[in-house]
C-alpha cells in the first residue's frame, strides 16, 4: 500500500491505495465516499462519474496517480443543494438509484455550462441526451432525467419550493447517501470470490478445506460433483483483500475431468447429444427460468415437454391443417425467434454475511425478497427464522434475477462461518452479464386462422425455450388468455444445454409470446383489410381494455398512418400497434405495521424497494388516509424481523402492500378517535397491524403458490409505436411510443409512470439492441461487458406517453394491480409491426438488427433502391 494525496470535495485527503488504484477505489474503499458507484469498471456506463477540475470524468478508469493537484468533486460534494439534485427529486428522475449519482454529477456540470452560456433557456431534448450519452440507466428512468435536466437548466429548481418529492428516498439517492449492499463495510471484513468452472461440462474433484493465501475455502458443488456450464461456481475463497482472494482462487488446486457438452439448442435435440441431466434427480433439481413451478412434462433427452395448455387443441390443429391444404389466405404461419436478454442489474449480485457470537446469521444482500431469503437461509442452515437477520436497505435493481437464495449469499455465509469473520461477495460486471441471469431465447412456431367472418378460428403455438440449464418456458401458455376462447393448441418445450441458466425476467414468457402472436394478429388484420386496432378490440373482449383501444385509435399518428409498405425513399416511417395482458398476482399474507414514535407514524414491513417505489406507496397511502404531513410519516423497509412483506417480483408488490397500508391506516384511525394529527403526541407506542384483505369473489388459485395468489382479471396494455427505418443502413429508430395501461388505481402517479416508461425502455432494448451471445466452442458468454452487450441509452429512447385507465378493479382492495410486467410485454411487437408498416417487410427475429433489415428489404418483390423516391 502507498499513501496518495487527493483533494476531494475541497479538502486535502491522504488515502492508502495499492499501486495502480483508480480514483473510484480510493473514494469508495479508502475514503468511504460510496456515492461514487462502479457498475462496469470500463468507463462505459457513467455511474462513477466525478468532476476533475469541474469536468466530468469516469473514476473507474482514472488512475489515482493522474489526479495529484487536481480537484475531485463527488456527488457528496454537490451538497444536496444543486438545482439538478432538486430537479431529479421533483421529476422522479430515478428508480433504483444506483446509477443516479453519476447522472447527477454529469448533469450538474452540463447545467452549469449551459446556464453560463445561455442563461435560463431550456436545452433541446437531443442536446441533453448527447451530454449524457455515456450514461446507462437499466431501470429506464430516461424520461424523468430529460425533464429534470431541462427544468434545472431553465432555472426552475434554483431554490427549494417546499414540495415533497414523489419518491420519499429521493434525497438519499441524489446525494449519494443511499447505502446499498455493495457499500457495506464491516470491521474485519474479508473479500470473497467465486471459483468458476472453465469447462461447460466437467467432473470436479474434491475442494481442499484450506489453501495458502486464503482465509477460508468452501465447496459449492452438490454430491454429483458435476459442473454443467462454463462459469458455474464450484468453490469460493476469502482473503483480506480482493486481489489476494483472486490470487488464491486462481491457484486453488482442483482436478477437472472434462465431459462431452452440448452448447446449441439445435444440437441438443439430436438423439445422440450429450445429456445435460442424466438422472431423474438431476432433472428435478434443474433451475427455473420462471417464477412459478414448472408444470409436469416428460423428458426426451435434453428436451422437456410439451407442457400443454391447449383449449380444444385437436380442433385447432385440424382447422389449421385444412386451411393449409386449401391454401387459405386467412391462414398466417411463421417461425419467430428471440435472443436471450441479460438482466444486468445496476447493482450486481452481492452479499455481506457474518455470524454473531450467539450463532445468528446476518445477511446484507441485494435481493428482491427479504422474506424469501430469510426463509431459505433458515432452512439451509437449520436456524429458527428469527435467528436470520436480512437487510436490504437499498437495492440496485433486480428485474427477476434476485428473488431467491443466490450463490453469492450461500458463498458469503459459508465463508464467514469458516473464517469466523464477515465476508463480502460481489459479482463483477462480467459475472453479472454472463452469470447473473437472462431471459431465455425462444423459437416459436405459430399458425393463426381467421374465418370468413373475420373472427379468430384457430391458433397453434409451439415454443421451444433455450434457457441453458434452466427449465420453465411458459410463453405459449400465456396465449391462452388473449382473444377470446377460439380453439388453440399451446405447447411449451424446454431445450437444455450446457450454458448458464436463465432466470425470470420482467414478465417471464410474455414478450416472446407477444412478439409472435401480436405480429400474427397484425398480419391477419392486413389480410382481412381491417384496421389492426379495430380487429384487436373486436377479438379481445376484455372490457378493461376497451377505453384504451379507443384512446389508441384516436391518436393522430395512428389515424394518419400510411398503408403498410407504401412508403418510398431511404427514410420510411411507420406506425405499429400491439396488445398485451398480464396476470394479476398478489401476496395475500402481506402486512404493514404502524407504530407511533415521537409523534411520527412509523410504517414497517419486511418488503424491500428495488426502485419500484414501495416506500412511497406506503407513505402516500398513510399521508392521504390519516391527513398527515410528510414529516409525520416514516417508512422503513428492507429488514426482516418485522411483519411479513411481499417480494418485489411478478408485479405483486403494490397490489399487496397498498391494501395492507390502507387497512393499517383504518386501524390506526379507529384507535385515535380524536383524529390522527391531534392525537399522535399522546399515543406514544401505539401499534397496529394492517393486513391485505381478501378480494371480493376470492382468487383463481385456492391457495398461494410460492407465496403468490392469482387474482381475478388481467392487467392490459395497448402500445402504439412510430419508427423511422433507414433503408440504406438498415437501422430502426423509434420516434414516439404511446402506452395505454389498464391496471386500476394508480397509487403514486409519477412513480407508476416511471415504472411504465422503464418497462418500455427495456422493451426497446429487447427489440433493437440486446443480444446475449455464447461462444459455440467453449460455452463462455461473449457479451460480458457493457461494450459488447448493448443496453439502450438515453439517446436511443423516443418521447414516451403513458395513459392510465383506472376503472374495472372494484373487486380488489385498493382497486389497483401491478404495472411492472404489463408495461413491457408488447413493446417489441409494436416496433415489429411499425417496421412492417414502414417497409412492407415483417421482421421475424429479435433483435431487429441492421443486417436483418437489409436482408429482409432485399427479399421484397420489386424493391426500389433505398434512395429512390426521395430521402
Amino acid at each position: 500500500m502507498e499513501n496518495t494525496d487527493l483533494t476531494v470535495n475541497g479538502a486535502r485527503r491522504s488515502v492508502g491505495t495499492a499501486p495502480g488504484s483508480t480514483v473510484a477505489e480510493a473514494l469508495r474503499d479508502g475514503l468511504g465516499l460510496t456515492g461514487t458507484k462502479t457498475i462496469c469498471g470500463t468507463g462505459a456506463c457513467g455511474s462513477c462519474t466525478v468532476l476533475l477540475d469541474g469536468e466530468p470524468a469516469t473514476a473507474c478508469t482514472t488512475p489515482c496517480a493522474e489526479v495529484g493537484g487536481r480537484e475531485v468533486t463527488t456527488v457528496e460534494g454537490l451538497g444536496g443543494d444543486h438545482p439538478v439534485q432538486r430537479a431529479f427529486a421533483a421529476h422522479d428522475a430515478l428508480q433504483c438509484g444506483y446509477c443516479t449519482p453519476g447522472f447527477v454529477v454529469a448533469a450538474a456540470a452540463f447545467t452549469d455550462r449551459w446556464r453560463a452560456k445561455n442563461g435560463d433557456g431550456e436545452p433541446a431534448r437531443a442536446e441533453i441526451a448527447e451530454a449524457l450519452a455515456g450514461h446507462v440507466c437499466r431501470c429506464g428512468a430516461y424520461e424523468g432525467i430529460l425533464a429534470a435536466v431541462a427544468a434545472a437548466c431553465a432555472g426552475k429548481h434554483d431554490a427549494p419550493d417546499g414540495t415533497a418529492p414523489a419518491r420519499v428516498e429521493a434525497a438519499e439517492k441524489t446525494t449519494g447517501r443511499a447505502r446499498y449492499t455493495t457499500d457495506v463495510r464491516l470491521p474485519g471484513q474479508l473479500e470473497g470470490v467465486l471459483v468458476r468452472s472453465p469447462h461447460p461440462h466437467a467432473r470436479v474433484g474434491a475442494v481442499p478445506a484450506a489453501h495458502d493465501g486464503a482465509s477460508a475455502v468452501v465447496d459449492l458443488l452438490g454430491a454429483d460433483r458435476t459442473a454443467r456450464w462454463a462459469g458455474q461456481p464450484v468453490a469460493a475463497v476469502a482473503a483480506p483483500t480482493r486481489a489476494a482472494a483472486l490470487a488464491a482462487a486462481a491457484a486453488l488446486p482442483l482436478e477437472w475431468t472434462p465431459l462431452p457438452a452440448v452448447l446449441d439448442a439445435d444440437a441438443a435435440r439430436r438423439p445422440d447429444a450429450p445429456l445435460v441431466y442424466g438422472t431423474a434427480e438431476a432433472r428435478r433439481a434443474a433451475p427455473r427460468s420462471n417464477e412459478a413451478p414448472p408444470p409436469p412434462a416428460k423428458w426426451r433427452g435434453n428436451v422437456r415437454g410439451p407442457a400443454d395448455f391447449s383449449w380444444r387443441g385437436g380442433t385447432a390443429a385440424k382447422r389449421i391443417a385444412a386451411a393449409r391444404a386449401r391454401g387459405d389466405e386467412r391462414l398466417v404461419s411463421a417461425v419467430f425467434t428471440t435472443a436471450a436478454q441479460s438482466h444486468s442489474s445496476p447493482e450486481p449480485h452481492a452479499c455481506v454475511a457474518h455470524w454473531d457470537g450467539a450463532g445468528d446469521l446476518h445477511l446484507h444482500v441485494s435481493t428482491q425478497s427479504v422474506a424469501k431469503v430469510r426463509a431459505a437461509a433458515a432452512k439451509r442452515w437449520g436456524l429458527a427464522p428469527e435467528r436470520v437477520h436480512v437487510h436490504a436497505e437499498h437495492v440496485g435493481g433486480g428485474f427477476g434475477a434476485k428473488v431467491g437464495l443466490g450463490v453469492e449469499t450461500v458463498a458469503a455465509a459459508e465463508l464467514a462461518r469458516a473464517a469466523g469473520a464477515p465476508v463480502r461477495v460481489v459479482f463483477t460486471r462480467a459475472e453479472e452479464l454472463a452469470h447473473g441471469g437472462h431471459r431465455p431465447a425462444t423459437r416459436a412456431e405459430l399458425s393463426l386462422l381467421a374465418d370468413a367472418d373475420g373472427n379468430l378460428a384457430a391458433l397453434t403455438l409451439d415454443v421451444h425455450g433455450d434457457g441453458g440449464t434452466a427449465v420453465g418456458t411458459n410463453s405459449a401458455a400465456l396465449a391462452r388468455y388473449l382473444y377470446g376462447t377460439a380453439p388453440r393448441r399451446l405447447r411449451d418445450h424446454d431445450v437444455v444445454t450446457h450454458t448458464p441458466p436463465g432466470l425470470p425476467f420482467r414478465a417471464p414468457g410474455g414478450p416472446p409470446m407477444a412478439w409472435a402472436l401480436e405480429q400474427a394478429v397484425d398480419e391477419a388484420a392486413h389480410r382481412l383489410g381491417e384496421d389492426p386496432i379495430a380487429l384487436r378490440r373486436r377479438w379481445d373482449g376484455n372490457p378493461r381494455r376497451a377505453a384504451v383501444y379507443d384512446w389508441a385509435a384516436a391518436l393522430p399518428a395512428w389515424a394518419g398512418r400510411a398503408p403498410s409498405g407504401s412508403a418510398t425513399g431511404r427514410f420510411r416511417r411507420g406506425v405499429g400497434v400491439a396488445t398485451a395482458n398480464w396476470l394479476y398476482l398478489l401476496d395475500p399474507a402481506a402486512e404493514v405495521e404502524l407504530t407511533v414514535e415521537g409523534g411520527v407514524v412509523v410504517a414497517r414491513t419486511a418488503t424491500q424497494d428495488i426502485g419500484t417505489g414501495s416506500r412511497s406507496v406506503i407513505a402516500d397511502v398513510l399521508r392521504a388516509e390519516l391527513g398527515l404531513p410528510a414529516d409525520r410519516v416514516r417508512v422503513e423497509v428492507g429488514h426482516s424481523g418485522t411483519v411479513h412483506g411481499p417480494a418485489s417480483a411478478a408485479s405483486s408488490g403494490t397490489p399487496s402492500i397498498g391494501p395492507a397500508a390502507l387497512d393499517a391506516a383504518a386501524r390506526l384511525r379507529a384507535a385515535l378517535p380524536g383524529g390522527p394529527a391531534a392525537a399522535l403526541d399522546g399515543a406514544e407506542g401505539l401499534r397496529v397491524v394492517g393486513r391485505r384483505r381478501r378480494d371480493r369473489r376470492g382468487y383463481v388459485t385456492p391457495f398461494p403458490l410460492g407465496g403468490l395468489a392469482i387474482g381475478r382479471g388481467f392487467a392490459g396494455a395497448v402500445n402504439v409505436t412510430e419508427v423511422e427505418v433507414d433503408t440504406g443502413l438498415g437501422t430502426v429508430r423509434p420516434l414516439r411510443i404511446w402506452a395505454g395501461i389498464a391496471a386500476g388505481r394508480i397509487y403514486a402517479e409519477r412513480l407508476a409512470r416511471s415504472q411504465c416508461e422503464g418497462g418500455i425502455v427495456q422493451g426497446v432494448g429487447y427489440a433493437l439492441h440486446e443480444e446475449r451471445r455464447t461462444d459455440p466452442v467453449t460455452g463462455a458468454v461473449l457479451t460480458d461487458s457493457l461494450d459488447s452487450y448493448r443496453l439502450p441509452r438515453i439517446g436511443d429512447i423516443p418521447e414516451i406517453t403513458v395513459r392510465f385507465h383506472e376503472e374495472g378493479w372494484e373487486h380488489v382492495p385498493g382497486g389497483g394491480v401491478g404495472l411492472g410486467e404489463i408495461s413491457t410485454v408488447a413493446v417489441a411487437a409494436s416496433i415489429g409491426n411499425a417496421v412492417h408498416n414502414a417497409t412492407g417487410w415483417r421482421p421475424l427475429d429479435l433483435p431487429i438488427r441492421p443486417d436483418r433489415v437489409l436482408a429482409g428489404l432485399a427479399g421484397l418483390p420489386g424493391r426500389a433502391a433505398p434512395g429512390e423516391g426521395g430521402a
